[in-house]
């Protein structure tokens, strides 16, 4: 039986992607996952154009864009890793985080979560993001202590060979379920079934 429901975000990590291509052949690799605690929110809106064609007076075909997603994560605070590792600030020898102008390209990261369900947590990948710096804000103390957040502006576009996103679902193998925070998974593609008319011909094989 699958989830009715779901709620809540938790166990948000990231996984950095390089990128090789050698021979014309490109291959994608990640680092493995490092938590991002304190998740708070996320919000990613799908991007996107649908585009109708007319023909004998209706809409005879519409095509579809997928150009991936974009939004805000929300965190209590931005680990220090992340900072580093992701957004490329550098950290000097006396342990100061230094932030310079001359990153030419961000770098590209899996970004992992999920939400609770009824049943099983539903759990995501996102394989090509980038993130933004976020904003510097605060505020004063009160009679209460009003904790601050910090938001990271999320772009996920498609990977190059058109890979978006995978989440679990209600059939996903324990296995698969139980590492899906140990390395970012990527989907097999089955094998072809063999040819019905090859009867071993083509591979020497066939009964004796």
């Amino acid at each position: 039986m699958g989830n009715k429901i779901k709620y809540n975000i938790k166990n948000v990590h990231a996984a950095k992607l390089t990128v090789s291509v050698v021979d014309g052949v490109t291959t994608y690799s990640y680092a493995t996952p490092q938590p991002i605690p304190g998740a708070v929110s996320i919000a990613l809106d799908a991007e996107g154009e649908s585009s109708p064609f007319y023909a004998d007076g209706i809409v005879y075909f519409r095509s579809a864009t997928n150009n991936g997603y974009k939004g805000d994560l929300e965190l209590a605070l931005i680990p220090e890793w992340f900072r580093t590792t992701i957004l490329q600030e550098e950290l000097d020898s006396k342990g100061v985080l230094v932030e310079k102008s001359d990153i030419a390209e961000s770098v590209k990261f899996a970004l992992l979560f999920e939400f609770d369900g009824d049943v099983n947590a539903i759990r995501h990948v996102l394989y090509n993001c980038s993130a933004a710096r976020p904003s510097i804000e605060s505020q004063t103390k009160e009679d209460t202590i009003e904790p601050g957040t910090e938001k990271l502006s999320i772009t996920a576009d498609p990977r190059g060979d058109g890979l978006v996103k995978a989440r679990t679902g209600n059939t996903t193998d324990a296995t698969t379920y139980a590492g899906w925070y140990s390395a970012v998974y990527v989907s097999t593609p089955p094998s072809p079934d063999p040819d019905p008319e090859d009867n071993g011909e083509n591979n020497g094989g066939g009964v004796a």
